[in-house]
């Protein structure tokens, strides 16, 4: 599977400068890692975004989000966010900050 180079551009320009990012290729798409944790990522056109198990019944009342699911399993803690809303600047500001926001409070790998 391919993913959206537009918007994993977009991603980068939202991350900006941090020493702390890598990318790495994962799901058939692009992850952005933080510290060595995964922390958002693009497949296809959509979003993928670790919010945290805490923050995660909150991320889900979202309507642009749902629950992800790549094997009939969902992660915990973790939402797919349709492409179509990440066409607003401020939805997807929001999805990269609070996935940076989460993985924050990870001990760096």
């Amino acid at each position: 599977m391919t993913y959206d180079e537009g918007l994993a551009q977009r991603i980068r320009e939202q991350l900006g400068e941090r020493p702390d990012i890598t990318e790495k290729r994962m799901f058939g798409g692009l992850s952005f890692l933080l510290g060595g944790h995964m922390s958002v990522g693009v497949v296809g056109d959509e979003l993928i975004a670790r919010v945290g198990p805490d923050r995660a019944e909150e991320a889900l009342a979202r309507p642009e989000a749902r629950p992800m699911d790549f094997t009939g399993r969902p992660m915990r803690g973790w939402v797919t966010v349709a492409g179509p809303a990440l066409a607003e600047d401020s939805v997807l500001r929001h999805w990269v900050t609070t996935a940076v926001a989460f993985a924050c409070t990870l001990p760096p790998k």
